[in-house]
């Protein structure tokens, strides 16, 4: 809308800072964070009233979380809220990634948003059926890679080697929407413990944001050995966005958590990573900066995988961090401990930008 508003007045005086991707995503950080702080206390108070007993807790799961009965759920909805507000405000609508990437966001919000309501309704953690969510996954995803191939290509780019790339044809649409609605997933498996997903989908956030500003750049992309993808840059005002958001809700949802982020929040914010990743050609890379996101998921797929065959567990539980839980780690230590390593990944995965 300011960018509409902006190049209707030419770019002139303080309007001409609306053209620079870098200044709006510095904005659209800090718009988001500000709303997101603002309503947090009433979307709290609003879901505390409307669900009453809050997210319904395992019984098979770690005896500490008991403690946890009557958080509130859905707070993916202030998430969302400040993230939508924040875009349409900063982003250009001329951009077909942007658009592609946020309606990933708000689809696979809103199938979270359903999964939520119906745990909340019927007091279960079970929700909606896996094959009705995967279905609702992979339509949204598909029309967004459709939108996002025919601005871009269907190579998959291999990191370290420079111009190195594995042209899948037809085949990537497959590949493409895999990957959006597998990171969508991981990332809502990793949502576990308090503020668990949170911070390394902020840390993620930013490499990207950095890898968008770059790709969209013939200049910076040519330098570095990366594909180059004309407009793409304009991804860096949703990542700098999801980083505001994210960093508003986190302030909540620190342990111990006064609200859950719920299936609305952690496969929006898994599906935009995996939308943006696949809009920069950079899907290799994302494996290495969400490598966190990576291991909790095949945590999981080994956990089923080892005990249906031998009825033996590998894991103490899965995913991944109740392992950690069942060993004796506090809570807060896995959380912090996970952040750290969320960070070291991202720092790895920045370094493909330049050993190519």
């Amino acid at each position: 809308m300011l960018y509409l508003l902006a190049q209707w007045l030419d770019f002139e005086g303080v309007a001409n800072l609306v053209r620079y991707q870098t200044f709006r995503a510095g904005a659209a950080l800090m718009t988001a964070l500000v709303i997101g702080l603002i309503i947090g206390p009433r979307f709290i108070s609003m879901l505390r009233v409307r669900q009453g007993k809050g997210q319904p807790i395992r019984e098979d799961g770690p005896k500490t979380h008991f403690a946890k009965r009557g958080t509130p759920t859905m707070g993916g909805l202030m998430i969302l809220t400040s993230l939508i507000v924040s875009m349409l405000l900063w982003m250009n609508f001329a951009s077909p990634f942007a658009w592609a990437c946020l309606g990933v966001t708000v689809g696979f919000g809103l199938i979270g948003f359903l999964d939520d309501l119906d745990k909340v309704t019927k007091r279960s953690h079970k929700g909606l059926s896996g094959r009705v969510r995967l279905l609702l996954e992979f339509a949204i995803a598909g029309a967004a890679t459709w939108i996002i191939v025919n601005h871009a290509n269907t190579n998959l780019y291999v990191p370290f080697i420079s111009g190195r790339a594995i042209p899948l044809g037809p085949f990537y649409y497959l590949f493409a929407a895999t990957f959006i609605v597998g990171f969508g997933n991981a990332v809502n498996l990793t949502d576990g413990l308090d503020g668990l997903a949170t911070m390394p989908v902020v840390v993620a956030a930013g490499a990207l944001a950095l890898i968008a500003y770059l790709a969209g750049r013939v200049d910076f992309a040519t330098y570095l050995g990366i594909p180059h993808v004309p407009q793409v840059g304009e991804l860096a005002i949703l990542c700098a966005g999801i980083m505001g958001a994210g960093l508003a809700f986190l302030w909540f949802n620190a342990p111990p958590a006064a609200v859950f982020m719920g299936d609305t929040g952690s496969l929006a914010l898994g599906g935009a990573l995996g939308a943006i990743a696949v809009a920069t050609n950079h899907e290799i890379v994302l494996l290495v900066i969400g490598g966190l996101f990576v291991v909790e998921t095949a945590s999981v797929i080994i956990q089923v995988f080892v005990f249906k065959r031998t009825g033996k567990r590998v894991f103490r539980m899965a995913p991944i961090h109740h392992h950690f839980e069942q060993l004796g780690w506090p809570e807060t230590t896995v959380v912090v401990r996970f952040w750290i390593v969320s960070i070291i990944l991202a720092v790895i995965g920045l370094s493909t930008l330049k050993l190519r």
